[in-house]
């Protein structure tokens, strides 16, 4: 029993922080392409209850501890993004694709490589000025509304430097407290606190697919697929890549009809229930993911409630602590775009477009500034010559760096342990650098 508790105990508290700490980014986020209320609570409980069954499948199944979670930087460009062209049945159709898209990386593994190949500095900046908007609402709410805001982020601060974990959930606290002390009572009823799913056909946009599901599909794979194997192979395991790509990919497709936006594996949170607080044995800490799993999907029965304050309170509010449960990603994101002096200019050129937030031709900021981004480091990178100043950098190469068994001219089956050993290592290689709270 004594070694049963102790990894339950920490699944539960992976689920607490993982919802605590971001559910808040993913109603603002469906918000601003299009959702209604209803539609956010659905959204928010379909990515809760298919986190949780693909935690469960998972870990069962392989006996790893393979935490699922919805994507928190995908969320955050929903926000960027804002309205799409087509509306809500636009941004569900790009959810679609985006699923199918994760999917595909599962079957094919180069699809995977070839996203994990994208440089670190790109991938860190355009992630970056996504975030941007959102960490500057707590800036903006302490000047706006100083005394709702004011506790939250001392709160935020206080936590945040004596128990980190709960920096974003103690912060949610004070503003649930602050949102009630100032609501009649009489207006807690106005909206439905039972969610319930709100169906939307989907509805097919080359501008959202371009804006939309392309740049969704890049973010969660960059931000929290490759840096989640990276978590777990850190700690030792050796994860079926291929196989959660599927299972994640799968389930973000059956939560696009009803408003989710998308799933993945946990990155931040995963280390939480992999790790050696979970449990002292690894071979006992897939109990704690599961368990995650399950608590999650508990939580999302709580949708509506938790979107009822969120529509109770003053926007900026709910922002506020939105962004400061993104501080610590954009702190990465930031030092990933500014590591490689090479890619210094083209890395700033990707975060100044993203964060403007510009809109062209129907596509969204992300999708631009990945372009100007990649365009700058193509015309502008000097390449060293050997023998002059410091050694000329090693490019990756699929062929010179694959393991025997990947690069002969036997075909790896995608269903083999080694295949996806291969794609692990390669992926943990890549990045490296962690990834935003999910």
């Amino acid at each position: 029993m004594a070694g049963v508790l102790q990894p339950v105990l920490a699944g539960v508290v992976t689920a607490l922080v993982g919802f605590a700490s971001s559910f808040t980014v993913v109603l603002a986020g469906l918000r601003a392409v299009g959702a209604t209320e209803t539609q956010a609570a659905s959204g928010l409980l379909a990515v809760c209850l298919v986190s949780g069954a693909c935690a469960a499948w998972l870990g069962l199944r392989h006996r790893l501890p393979m935490s699922v979670a919805w994507s928190t930087p995908g969320a955050a460009l929903l926000v960027a993004t804002g309205p799409v062209a087509g509306g809500w049945p636009a941004a569900v159709g790009a959810f679609v694709v985006s699923g199918l898209l994760i999917v595909a990386a599962g079957l094919f593994p180069p699809l995977s490589r070839a996203v994990a190949a994208i440089p670190k500095p790109i991938a860190g900046a355009m992630l970056a000025g996504v975030l941007l908007p959102l960490c500057t609402a707590p800036v903006r709410a302490l000047v706006e509304v100083p005394a709702l805001a004011g506790p939250v982020v001392v709160v935020w601060l206080l936590l945040h430097r004596f128990a980190r974990r709960w920096a974003v959930p103690g912060a949610l606290v004070v503003a649930v407290v602050a949102i009630a002390s100032t609501t009649p009572s009489g207006r807690f009823g106005g909206t439905g606190l039972w969610p319930a799913f709100d169906p939307t056909p989907p509805a097919w946009s080359m501008s959202a697919l371009a804006g939309l599901a392309v740049p969704l599909f890049l973010v969660t794979m960059a931000a929290q697929n490759v840096p989640g194997m990276a978590v777990l192979t850190g700690y030792g395991y050796r994860p079926p890549f291929g196989s959660a790509l599927r299972v994640t990919g799968l389930a973000s497709v059956a939560a696009a009809p009803v408003g989710g936006h998308a799933v993945n594996l946990a990155a931040i949170t995963a280390a939480l229930a992999a790790g050696p607080d979970a449990h002292p044995d690894p071979d006992r800490r897939w109990i704690a993911s599961v368990t995650a799993g399950v608590g999650l999907a508990l939580l999302g029965l709580g949708a509506g409630v938790a979107t009822t304050l969120v529509l109770l309170s003053p926007p900026v509010l709910i922002e506020a602590v939105a962004g400061l449960a993104l501080i610590g990603a954009l702190a990465t994101a930031l030092t990933s775009a500014v590591a490689e002096p090479d890619d210094r200019e083209a890395a700033v050129v990707t975060f100044v477009v993203t964060a403007a937030g510009v809109t062209l031709l129907g596509i969204g900021g992300a999708f631009w500034g990945l372009l100007a981004g990649g365009a700058m480091r193509l015309l502008f990178r000097r390449r060293p010559v050997p023998g002059r100043g410091r050694p000329v950098p090693q490019r990756r190469s699929a062929e010179r760096e694959q393991p025997d068994d990947v690069g002969s001219e036997e075909p790896v089956e995608r269903e083999s342990p080694e295949g996806d050993r291969a794609l692990a290592r390669d992926c943990g290689a890549a990045r490296t650098d962690g990834a935003p709270p999910a």
